[in-house]
């Protein structure tokens, strides 16, 4: 067996909103910052329906100062039977 980790999108999004809080952003610095044209990718992100792509990942860590695994919530309790 095989530990699967897979991203748990609702809580990675809430450290999201915890992280852009704890910087002193607002969803519309996010925007400006990425030159999005609405804030529905951010509140997707932080909503947990959607993730950052990996570029987007790595400007957020720098914008919050922290790395990308601090973002990312991985659950590593996913058993995947390899074939032999």
């Amino acid at each position: 067996m095989f530990n699967m980790p897979t991203i748990d999108m609702p809580s990675t999004g809430r450290n999201i909103v915890r992280l852009r809080k704890a910087a002193g952003l607002s969803v519309r610095d996010i925007q400006d910052i990425f030159g999005f044209s609405t804030p529905q990718a951010i509140y997707k992100w932080q909503y947990g329906t959607a993730m950052p792509t990996l570029d987007n990942l790595v400007v957020l860590a720098a914008l919050f100062d922290v790395s990308v695994d601090q973002i990312l919530v991985v659950d590593r309790d996913v058993n995947v039977r390899l074939r032999p």
